[in-house]
């Protein structure tokens, strides 16, 4: 059963906190189609949150076609998410990768921008080509196939131009 945790600093909604771990349970393999979820009783117990806020988590699952409540016995699990159990080698690798990097000063916050802008990269739409940084600093575009770049680099302003 997922047990959910709840950071009333984050600035995340308490609801959208426990949709959000519940599909992260559901991509990890955590939760299976048949599984029921803590009741409402339960997460107000664990977490000191109104019933209603979980009731209302419990809602946006069972919109998404994720959960189905069954009057008088319960929420229940639909279908999964995803396909990365939470024991894979990749967690193991991207564990490694995190401590290494906390290691090397940088902050969660930092762990979490870095890694969000590779995603954007690595699944950015295939037509779409990505950003790259050339040594001088100027935004050039590459060809996502070859690498290569599409455009030349903007010029730099001659001392005639004005800033």
């Amino acid at each position: 059963m997922v047990e959910y945790r709840i950071d009333r600093r984050s600035g995340v909604a308490t609801y959208l906190q426990i949709v959000q771990q519940t599909r992260q349970a559901l991509r990890l393999g955590l939760l299976e189609p048949g599984d029921k979820l803590p009741t409402a009783r339960e997460v107000v117990e664990a977490t000191a949150i109104n019933p209603n806020t979980v009731l209302k988590a419990y809602r946006e699952l069972e919109r998404e076609g994720l959960v189905e409540a069954r009057r008088g016995l319960g929420t229940f699990v639909r279908k999964s998410l995803g396909s990365a159990p939470a024991d894979s080698p990749l967690r193991g690798e991207l564990a490694q990768w995190a401590a290494r990097a906390r290691s090397a000063g940088l902050e969660k916050e930092d762990l979490a921008a870095l890694f969000n802008a590779v995603l954007e990269e690595q699944f950015a739409p295939t037509d779409a080509a990505p950003l790259a940084r050339t040594d001088a600093g100027t935004d050039t575009r590459t060809d996502a196939r070859t690498d290569a770049p599409t455009a030349a680099p903007t010029p730099a302003p001659s001392k005639g131009d004005s800033a």
